[in-house]
Parts: structure tokens; sequence; C-alpha cells
């Protein structure tokens, strides 16, 4: 979905949409967007070329659980406040060396052509959503590591044979006779 800010002479656009999944655009692997996404935001000429736009997204993501592998949904609620500038054009003197960021650049996005892409704000603001280790639950058990039994549905019969053998010397001692 696109904005055409040419269109903004001066005054402030308020744009309200509710967005089906598909019209985000190509589908991230790490989330899947499973309810319509509700954005409000308001967006405003701000310099000769910069662009503002503050706004709030809410969406529902289904997430793979990183213990035991299951799906699981997350409420998305984000609000952002994001400025917009031209996109640079590619400069290959500059391409090897390394920059450092200023505060305002962690605020910064690009447009190309007059035309900010909404889907890739909202592509953003769900990867900033995301967690940094989806868990169903903070309580999830996991899998079993030898069997692969989900531990939160049922229990497994396994039992770890595996044991240290740099902790050999000190089982020795443990079966050695008490000496009187």
């Amino acid at each position: 979905m696109l904005l055409d800010l040419n269109k903004l002479h001066g005054q402030r656009q308020h744009v309200e949409r509710t967005l089906q999944p598909s019209d985000v655009g190509d589908p991230d692997p790490e989330y899947t967007i499973v309810a319509p996404v509700d954005l409000t935001m308001d967006v405003a000429k701000v310099g000769a070329e910069a662009f503002e736009a503050i706004g709030r997204v809410q969406a529902k993501l289904e997430l793979v659980c990183s213990r035991c592998l299951e799906a699981f949904a997350i409420p998305v609620d984000a609000s952002f406040e994001l400025r917009y500038v031209p996109e640079p054009a590619p400069d290959a003197a500059a391409e090897g060396e390394e920059e450092e960021l200023a505060e305002d650049d962690l605020t910064t996005a690009f447009y190309r052509d007059g035309v900010l892409d909404i889907s890739e704000l909202l592509r953003e603001q769900f990867q900033l959503a995301l967690p940094m280790k989806p868990l169903c639950s903070d309580a999830c058990r996991g899998l079993c590591a030898l069997c692969g039994t989900n531990l939160n549905r049922s229990e497994c019969e396994c039992k770890p044979e595996w044991e240290d053998p740099r902790l050999a010397p000190l089982k020795s001692l443990l079966t050695r006779p008490k000496e009187n």
C-alpha cells in the first residue's frame, strides 16, 4: 500500500485504515498476521523534502514458540513517530565506509519517488514488536531432547543416560568403600 506524498501541500493528512493481512505485502518467516491490521496515522510535511508520520498500529501476530515449536498469537499495539526523508542516491565511494549513527537516525526512514510505502512501515513496526525469544508462556517446558515429546502436553518415559566424562573421577569417590 502506497501513500502519495506529492499530494500533501503543507497540510496534515489523516490516514485511518483497516488492512487485511494480504494487503501488508510479502509474508515474513518469523510471524504471520492473523487478524486485520488497524492503522491510524497523521502525515505532515515538516521541511522542504521531509515528512513526519505519527500514528499507531494494532494487529495480532502468530509466532512459533522457541521451546515447544507450537504456534501462538500475540497482540501488537505499537505507536510510532517517524521522520521520512528522500532515499539517498547510492554512493559507490561511501559504500565500504562506516558511519556513526546519530540519535535522529533511529527515527528516520526513507521514501522513494514521492511515495511512502505503508506496508514497509507496518513490517518495521511488527519486527520491533517481536519478542527476542518467542515463548507461548513463561512456564513452557519445551520438547524432550531424546524423543521430541511436547512436555506441555504429556510426560515421556525417557531417562537421560548421558553422564559427563569429566565427572567420572568424582563419581568413583562416591562408589569407593569407606575406610575406618
